[in-house]
C-alpha cells in the first residue's frame, strides 16, 4: 500500500458542516488520483486515502440521495 506525506495537507472541510462542533469530514486537495479524507474533530486521527474515481462516485450518490429524500 502507498504511504503519502499529510504533513502539509491543505484540508478543506465539508461544506454541509454546521460550525458547531457536529458530524464532519475534511479532504485534502492536491494529491493527484486520490483523496485523503479524515474525521475535522480528529486532526490527528486516522487518515483513509481513497481513489478519485471512487471518491467522485460516492459524491454523486450522496447528492443523489440527498435529492431523494434518503
Amino acid at each position: 500500500m502507498r504511504e503519502y506525506d499529510l504533513t502539509d495537507a491543505r484540508w478543506t472541510k465539508s461544506s454541509y458542516s454546521n460550525g458547531e462542533g457536529g458530524d464532519c469530514l475534511e479532504v485534502a486537495q492536491d494529491f493527484p488520483g486520490v483523496i485523503p479524507v479524515r474525521d475535522s474533530k480528529v486532526a490527528d486521527g486516522p487518515v483513509i486515502v481513497v481513489g478519485s474515481v471512487a471518491w467522485t462516485e460516492f459524491v454523486r450518490t450522496v447528492v443523489q440521495s440527498r435529492g431523494a429524500g434518503v
